[in-house]
């Protein structure tokens, strides 16, 4: 086959609109860790964890309870910002090494949780029929924007879009405040920050419980873009793949986690769109393997990230 017709997928509208969409939902989640780990030292990998029960818990609402789907969604942000609480309470006071050994745990559970609870989630079978609202809502955009059937999803990225830029944007703000240098100082020295009466605890508590609200917010655009929800979509590699996308744009700059998520979905849809002679499992392994050879280019090169800053290249305790 040759070289060009391998590539084709490159001017591909469908595929630009699916790597769009793919890229706006992981960067909210990990615009979460950007706020958990860059600005605050929380090293937080119950991310897919919290995306899993805000997806589910809209899910519930809309189809075993019968609520519409937008009171549904701000409630199922309160419950996993309960769920953030439950998890950081005690977890938050052990050291950060326990803490993010606590926080995969607590992702895994939560997942199993799901998966075994099928009477409420479906379990294996999944969970349908959540989003009858949000079709009726894409179709008038479509309508709207004279889309025809075959760009269905357009909408989604346009929401999806604006709510990626809004988040970014008011986290930036957050990161210049008082309340974000605040968290600066946390991470860099929490005993210091401590012996000044400043509410050590108090504050990463926040971060977690935002970082959470950010985590349900691409649960819900992943659910509306698959039209079902699944356990397996929320496996904890999730989180490591947004920590993957952390890296490469830089710890502490949210422009950074715009350029990390586009780029690592590039790589990760592109891989999978190139015709190569492997089957699939070989396809997937070459994509992470491929993943993790740029993560170690960039220690080399360039270990703060594309825009990460050197002096956020601290050692933490």
């Amino acid at each position: 086959m040759p070289l060009a017709a391998s590539f084709s997928f490159v001017v591909s509208s469908q595929f630009w609109i699916g790597v769009g969409i793919l890229a706006v939902i992981y960067g909210i989640f990990t615009a979460g860790l950007q706020l958990n780990i860059g600005q605050s030292g929380v090293y937080n990998f119950a991310q897919a964890g919290f995306m899993a029960v805000g997806a589910y818990a809209m899910g519930i609402l809309v189809v075993n309870a019968h609520w519409s789907f937008w009171v549904a969604l701000p409630v199922a942000a309160v419950v996993t910002v309960v769920g953030a609480l439950i998890v950081g309470a005690p977890a938050l006071r052990l050291r950060a090494d326990y803490f993010a050994i606590v926080t995969i745990a607590a992702s895994e559970m939560i997942r199993y949780v799901i998966q075994n609870a099928q009477g409420l989630t479906g379990g294996t079978v999944g969970l349908i029929g959540f989003n009858t609202q949000w079709s009726t809502l894409s179709a008038s955009i479509s309508n709207d924007l004279g889309l025809g059937p075959a760009y269905y999803l357009v909408p989604l990225l346009l929401v999806g879009g604006a709510i990626f830029l809004i988040c970014l944007i008011v986290l930036g703000m957050l990161g210049r405040s008082p309340w974000g240098r605040l968290l600066k100082a946390i991470r860099e020295d929490e005993n210091a920050a401590r012996a000044l009466g400043k509410p050590v605890f108090r504050y990463r508590m926040q971060s977690l419980a935002i970082g959470a609200v950010l985590a349900a917010v691409a649960g819900y655009l992943l659910a509306l873009d698959l039209g079902s929800l699944s356990p397996d979509e929320f496996q904890t590699d999730n989180t490591f793949i947004a920590l993957a996308m952390l890296l490469v744009g830089g710890l502490g700059s949210y422009l950074g986690v715009l350029i990390g998520a586009v780029g690592v979905e590039f790589l990760l849809q592109g891989t999978q769109s190139i015709n190569l002679p492997l089957s699939a499992s070989q396809v997937a392994s070459l994509r992470y393997m491929l993943v993790g050879a740029i993560l170690i280019v960039l220690a080399v090169w360039r270990p703060q990230g594309l825009m990460g800053r050197r002096d956020e290249m601290v050692l933490r305790r």
